[in-house]
């Protein structure tokens, strides 16, 4: 069964989200069945990349806010991630637009590696205060979860993948999908937002067991006869 989870590298919840769901799913007995597949989305688009601004005054700028207001808001969001088991340091967060950091995701995910990469993109952003939007950060990332380093610089040195992080976009707004993370089981049902692990759990037996139904694993009349089994006894 297919989850796909629409996110942005620079969303607080997105992390707390996934963290929450990556729970509920080791908890979920089918969870081997189950294919995880990671999409982008731009929260931000026009985002410019600014390593001398601190991420409290820039929400503060953009949203109207007051500068105590945004540290306020960041620390309840640093309380949650903490509840989570995930350590945010804002004070560190870099702004950067997060399109590169996309495109990163999506040569990742050509090479089996899309977990591990949103995993590190937002480690790197919310833990570490790193800016994903610098090539070398990223093919340092890359480097870290098995990626050719060579690939990585070639990649994000050309506009590669750029087709495949507007596809995604465009079809979150098909969908109606206005904010993340958003999770989609099995193409059916959805879950918006870093919901509590049990409706996650809800979920996901409620789509596998619909899934399970549409996709009857195939029985067979077998004829015995002489073989060799995994454990290497024949």
């Amino acid at each position: 069964m297919k989850v796909e989870i629409w996110s942005d590298v620079m969303c607080p919840f997105c992390y707390i989200g996934k963290r929450r769901f990556e729970n509920a799913l080791q908890q979920f007995e089918n969870r081997n069945d189950v294919e995880i597949e990671w999409k982008s989305f731009q929260l931000n688009p026009d985002m410019e990349t600014n390593p001398s601004i601190n991420i409290d005054q820039y929400l503060a700028d953009i949203k109207g806010w007051t500068i105590d207001h945004a540290r306020d808001l960041n620390a309840h969001v640093t309380q949650m991630a903490a509840e989570a088991g995930l350590t945010y340091n804002f004070d560190k967060a870099i702004v950067a637009n997060s399109f590169n950091a996309h495109r990163f995701s999506h040569l990742a995910k050509k090479n089996g590696l899309g977990i591990e990469a949103e995993e590190q993109l937002f480690k790197a952003y919310f833990t570490d205060g790193k800016n994903i939007d610098d090539l070398k950060t990223l093919i340092e990332l890359g480097k870290q979860i098995g990626l050719d380093t060579e690939e990585v610089k070639q990649t994000l040195e050309s506009n590669a993948y750029a087709d495949e992080v507007k596809h995604d976009i465009a079809e979150a707004q098909y969908l109606g999908i206005k904010g993340v993370p958003f999770f989609v089981m099995n193409s059916k049902y959805a879950v918006s937002g870093a919901q509590a692990e049990v409706v996650f759990e809800q979920t996901l037996q409620k789509a596998y067991t619909e899934w399970q139904k549409e996709n009857p694993k195939p029985k067979f009349e077998i004829i015995e006869g002489e073989s060799c089994g995994p454990d290497g006894n024949c």
